[in-house]
């Protein structure tokens, strides 16, 4: 009995690219018909080139044939009329294969930058940890300009290229064969050429890019801590800085443009070398008989047409290195799976009553310590809760986990008896609120960046959430009131205002749940005043958890948690824990201290 040979299994990269490849090729389906007319133009393109020299050969043999006889004078109109529509068909052609077809590549970049935004959206705060801001601009933008092109051009410069080459040989061969072989033995060599630097250029413009996505990330960071580089009066560095990396960019520029210079002189040496070649031999051969006039002129002609193709190879190698490239910066993006996801049957919490638990809570973030441990806490619903403690126990992290930001490694964490893994995102998100000590406003006007709390917010609720965070009345000062542009980030306002503006927006978001994470430390004290106020009237009708530093912000709290590396330590009400002089009464002394 024969033994059956059975395929191994496809290796791990040999899979992957598969995938891959399938991935790039998916992203035409919706441009099939599209694809196939700029297919069919570019055929034509390629036709009626072939066309030309045959009817220079036509025309040219006619006339030495016939003379200028009337005959053939109608003849040569006929040819005439006939170039002149094939011009005609050649023009429409080009503008349909260089409008439509680049919208078409166009089109699929838009896709590709939606799904890899959307895609963004959606990982978890962990993959941002460890992410350059600028970087993945870089490839969001820089990357897929590219890969558009290559969508584009690399199915119409491929079928332009073989059918002229093709068409082109077979004319050669038709018309003298020993003079098609010695033109054609000449090509090998220019193609490799044109690889060879076509290759050193796609590796400098690869280089650029990366470059291009340091500058990014230089740029952001230098503007968006503008303020940080001036009080130290860092300019001269953060020149210095981007001064090497535009250094950088330069040299990768200049590589590319010397590849660029060879490549270009090259392609064109090739072009007169072949000129000269059929001059030189195809004139021995007409001396010899072998070749006519007419030949002679249609090989000169077919000699152009040659020339093209390999500038067209040589620009797809290109392209196909660099979108390639694009695109695989891109599918590793899109191949990280956001590491907190909805379960399969994950429920809609409705309106959540508040009541929250953690029952053997542990975390640690990736690859590092432990940074809570065994933790378990009981929250009521409308309670008011105050967690304190020295930096770095763990605080925000605790709180992080509600929303989950990110996901506890042990434990669980409930909200109204039910473990948050198995709500959805949306839903559990919508019940907690928010404001974190690190103030991040979006560029545009105060209504727009309050609306974001509630999208379909009427101005009346605005003005209202404003009103409740103390804010109302510097926004009523500002030159155009709630259509005032604050800036990249808010930039033209303070850091109280901005402060108060998130804590507004959380307030018209209007969650049962509300955490507040240093998120009056920017505040004078008379705002402070005014926001505990709000704070206390909304904590009667929601559980609030709030992360403080400055212990004067969390008296009123109807309970204060103390939280150290060994978990939660002391817990009650102020005076109460003044009264046992543990933890909490040695960091309030420190700061009445000062």
């Amino acid at each position: 009995m024969p033994m059956l040979l059975r395929r191994p299994p496809a290796s791990e990269p040999d899979r992957l690219a598969r995938t891959r490849v399938r991935k790039f090729l998916s992203y035409y389906r919706p441009h099939l018909p599209l694809l196939a007319a700029d297919v069919g133009c570019a055929v034509l393109v390629s036709l009626t080139a072939l066309a030309f020299p045959l009817a220079a050969r036509f025309v040219t043999g006619e006339l030495a044939r016939a003379g200028a006889t009337a005959q053939a004078l109608h003849q040569l109109w006929i040819v005439g009329a006939v170039l002149v529509g094939l011009l005609a068909v050649q023009i429409v052609a080009t503008l349909f294969v260089d409008y439509q077809g680049h919208m078409m590549g166009a089109k699929m970049e838009g896709a590709l930058r939606q799904d890899l935004f959307e895609h963004c959206q959606k990982l978890s705060f962990s993959f941002y940890d460890h992410q350059r801001t600028g970087q993945l601009m870089s490839r969001i933008t820089n990357d897929l300009h590219m890969l558009g092109e290559l969508y584009h051009h690399g199915p119409e410069d491929l079928a332009i290229a073989l059918l002229k080459y093709v068409g082109a040989v077979a004319i050669l061969m038709m018309l003298d064969v020993p003079l098609a072989l010695l033109i054609l033995g000449l090509t090998p060599p220019a193609v490799a050429y044109a690889l060879h630097f076509n290759h050193r250029m796609g590796l400098a413009l690869a280089a650029s890019r990366r470059q291009v996505g340091a500058i990014n990330e230089r740029v952001e960071d230098s503007l968006a801590g503008i303020r940080v580089v001036k009080s130290f009066a860092n300019e001269a560095i953060e020149i210095g800085r981007f001064g090497a990396e535009n250094a950088a960019f330069l040299d990768s520029r200049r590589a590319g443009y010397r590849s660029e210079a060879w490549f270009s002189v090259g392609t064109l040496a090739f072009g007169q070398i072949l000129t000269l070649v059929v001059l030189v031999f195809g004139a021995l051969r007409a001396a010899q008989g072998a070749l006519t006039v007419p030949d002679l002129l249609t090989f000169l002609l077919c000699v152009g047409v040659l020339v093209d193709p390999v500038q067209r190879l040589a620009n797809f190698a290109r392209l196909w290195r660099l979108g390639w490239t694009g695109f695989t910066r891109m599918m590793e993006i899109l191949e990280t799976d956001p590491e907190i996801v909805d379960r399969p049957l994950a429920r809609d919490l409705g309106r959540a009553k508040g009541a929250i638990s953690f029952a053997g809570v542990g975390f640690r973030y990736r690859n590092g310590p432990p940074v809570l441990h065994d933790l378990s806490l009981d929250i009521r619903p409308g309670e008011f809760v105050a967690l304190v403690g020295p930096s770095g126990v763990g605080k925000s992290t605790l709180c992080s986990l509600i929303p989950r930001f990110y996901e506890a490694t042990a434990g669980a964490v409930r909200i109204d008896g039910i473990d948050v893994r198995d709500l959805t995102l949306e839903s559990l998100r919508r019940n907690v609120g928010v404001v974190q000590q690190d103030v991040y406003l979006f560029a545009g006007n105060i209504a727009e960046n309050l609306r974001y709390g509630r999208p379909g917010a009427t101005a009346a609720e605005i003005e209202a959430a404003a009103r409740a965070a103390n804010a109302h009345d510097f926004i009523m000062a500002l030159p155009n009131g709630y259509d005032t542009d604050i800036g990249q980030r808010g930039v033209k306002l303070s850091g109280g205002q901005k402060q108060r503006l998130t804590i507004a927006r959380a307030f018209l978001k209007d969650p049962p749940i509300l955490i507040f994470d240093e998120a009056t430390s920017a505040l004078d004290n008379e705002s402070e005043r005014a926001i505990q106020a709000a704070v206390l009237d909304l904590a009667r009708q929601r559980t609030t958890l709030v992360i403080a530093h400055r212990l004067s912000t969390v008296r009123h709290a109807d309970r204060i948690l103390v939280l150290t590396e060994d978990g939660v330590v002391e817990e009650g009400a102020h005076e109460a824990l003044l009264a046992r002089d543990g933890v909490y009464s040695r960091l309030y002394r420190v700061q009445v201290s000062f």
